[in-house]
Formats: C-alpha cells, structure tokens, sequence
C-alpha cells in the first residue's frame, strides 16, 4: 500500500515552516496518542503515520530529500517508523520535548540524547548511476555499548539518580529578582551519576567501532544526490536514538558520455566524405554499440537524438536519449596522391566561395563585405 504524502499527514502546506509543523504535529499526536485510545488500533496506526512524517519534514535535510525524491528517498535502511510498544510518559514528553523543549528545556531531552547524523561520500561510474548497483561500505562510528546496553554502568548496577538535582538534570539559582536554570554541575544535565562504570565503554554507554554496510544505489542518481539510511549514524547517548546515514554520490567523469540531467551527449568524429556523401556509422551506448544513418551534406556539429539511450529518470523513470554530435575531422598525413585529389576538388568549387557548393561560405563573406562597405560611406 503507497504510503500518503507527509504534509497531507499533518494537514500542512508544502510551504509550511518549522512552527506550523510543530503545531499540527502537537495537535494531531495529543488527538491519536495510544494513552488516550486504548485498545484502538486505527489511532495507534494514526499516531505512527503523524510521528513519522513529523521526524522527516521537522529535519532540514530530511526534507529536502523527501520533497526532491518523495518516499523513495528513505528506501535504504528501516522505515522511520520504529514504534511498536508505547508507554505514556515516554511519549508524552516526546510530544512537548519536541514542540516546547527550546522554551522551557524539558528534563527527558537532557537525559538522552539522538546520535549525530553522518556523512559518506561515495564516487561511483557513470554505468553504475545509470543502471543502480551495490556498494559494500565501511565507516567509523559511535556504537551502543553491548556489555551495559547504552546504560554506561557495570552489569549489574545501575546509575544512581543525582543527589545534586534529584534526577531533573537542571538546578535553579537565585540572581536578586531574577531564578537562573541551568544544567546540573553535577550530572552535566544527565539526572543521574554512574558510580561504578562499565568496564568496556567506561561509562560512556558508547564505543568507537566500525561497521559495514550495504548501500543500494537506485537507477538514475547523480551527482550531490543524497542517499539515507535509516538510524545508521552515530548511537544516542544513554541508549538513545541512533542518528542517519547520509551517502552522497559523486559520478565519475566519463571518457566518452556527458550527462545533463537525464539526457547523454558524445562526439562522434566522421571524415568528410561521409559527411559530404553519408553513409552509416556505429556509434556507443552504454547498453553496447547502435547503427546511426549520417545523410549527405551533414555539417560539422550536427545532433543526432537516438531515443531511449539515455538515463532513466530516479524520481518519474521517465527514459532520456542519447545525443550524438558529429565533427567532420580534417584528414592529416595525406601523400601526394591523395593532395593532388584534394586541390582537384577542391578546384571543382570555383574557389572557397562557391556559391553551389558553399553557400554559408557564400553568406559570410558577403556579410563581411557589406560590413566595410558600411564603415566607407
């Protein structure tokens, strides 16, 4: 079933900005949260669709992806919907850490902490663009710790809640009229003090690792393309959610095609014989070689479109064509024989301004006289 478009989720415009989207998501999660529909499985399928398409379009980046490439921007990695238990205090202060937690900093998003999202640039060939590939990666990263679970206390212990600020994470202090919250000097925000650390991660509840991923390149990407994968960035901090990967795509030159957005150019050189003459040629594509009909008189720059040869498009796989740009090359090391065939031609023309055989010759130099014989008067 074709998912529904984000912004008609949350009922907003495609130009909506980042305080309209905090709104509808506030109004419409408090509306289909599970706590207050206990038992409906239509508002808890509800309140999954309207998390999802808030965590895409709140995120700049998300977004952007999202409005270039729709859905199939996010085909790499798990859905962004990763719910399938709830627990009202959880998601409640989900809903208002997102929506107010920059006015009054709410203590859950001080306790936790989404991973960072990260980057790999990738290059591939332009065959590969064209017809989508697979690509084994390999990068470094924070992972969550699997001796303490992202806990960052020894198995068997547990943090103790922050005798500092009682487990808020923040303390308030008294300046004249005015309170100052601030985070806690303590637990540095956590709400918590891990007195015994775990032995691997040493309290962190994250070790520097590397891991090795399947990257899947869809037909049709280009260069600066942006390619996601889901909760493949960093590990949050105490067992939070994981960030992105982002791989963008860098296509390698080519040595005989150029690409301009779903179409591909070449040059193909031809004597001027078969330009005066034509004749038929074998021209390359990337599915292997086609048979492209020169007709007589052809001049030198001429386009060729063969439909069909060229990119299929990532967004509507519409297919582009391929356009050939045929140079009459001047022939070189010529013997005696083939020059004196040459001024015997060429003296056939009555010169190089021949009208019959020339006529755009004819045209510019005609042009060129008229110019002086303007600049004499």
């Amino acid at each position: 079933m074709a998912k529904k478009d984000y912004y008609q989720v949350l009922g907003i415009p495609k130009s909506a900005e980042e305080r309209e989207i905090k709104k509808a998501y506030k109004r419409l999660a408090m509306k289909y949260h599970p706590d207050r529909n206990q038992g409906d499985k239509t508002a808890e399928g509800k309140f999954k669709e309207i998390k999802e398409a808030y965590e895409i379009l709140i995120n700049e980046e998300k977004r952007s992806a999202y409005d270039q490439y729709g859905h199939s921007a996010f085909e790499n990695g798990q859905s962004s919907n990763t719910y399938s238990t709830f627990t009202s205090s959880a998601d409640f202060s989900d809903i208002f850490g997102d929506v107010f937690g920059d006015i009054f900093g709410g203590n859950r998003t001080q306790r936790t902490k989404k991973g960072a999202d990260l980057c790999y640039n990738m290059e591939i060939l332009l065959e590969e663009a064209v017809k989508g590939t697979k690509k084994e990666i390999q990068i470094p990263t924070l992972q969550k710790c699997k001796i303490c679970y992202g806990s960052g206390a020894k198995t068997g212990t547990k943090p103790r809640v922050c005798s500092t600020c009682h487990g808020k994470g923040q303390i308030h202090i008294r300046k004249g009229f005015f309170t100052v919250q601030q985070s806690c000097p303590t637990c540095h925000g956590k709400g918590s003090v891990i007195t015994d650390p775990c032995n691997v991660c040493r309290g962190q509840g994250r070790i520097e690792t590397y891991k090795i991923l399947l990257v899947k390149i869809p037909p049709g990407v280009d260069t600066n393309d942006r390619i996601r994968l889901n909760n493949e960035g960093e590990a949050g901090i105490n067992g939070a959610q994981s960030g992105d990967l982002y791989v963008q795509i860098t296509v390698k030159k080519h040595p005989i095609f150029e690409r301009e957005e779903n179409n591909l150019y070449c040059e193909v050189p031809i004597n001027f014989t078969m330009a005066a003459l034509g004749g038929e040629i074998e021209v390359p594509t990337l599915d292997g070689r086609v048979k492209l009909k020169i007709p007589y008189e052809t001049q030198s720059g001429k386009l060729f479109r063969i439909r069909g040869r060229g990119v299929k498009s990532v967004q509507n796989r519409n297919q582009g064509d391929l356009l050939c740009r045929v140079v009459v090359e001047t022939p070189v090391n010529l013997n005696e024989q083939q020059k004196n065939l040459l001024r015997e031609l060429g003296n056939s023309f009555n010169g190089f301004r021949g009208e019959k055989n020339s006529p755009r010759s004819k045209r510019f130099f005609d042009g060129v006289k008229r110019f002086f014989d303007d600049l004499t008067r």
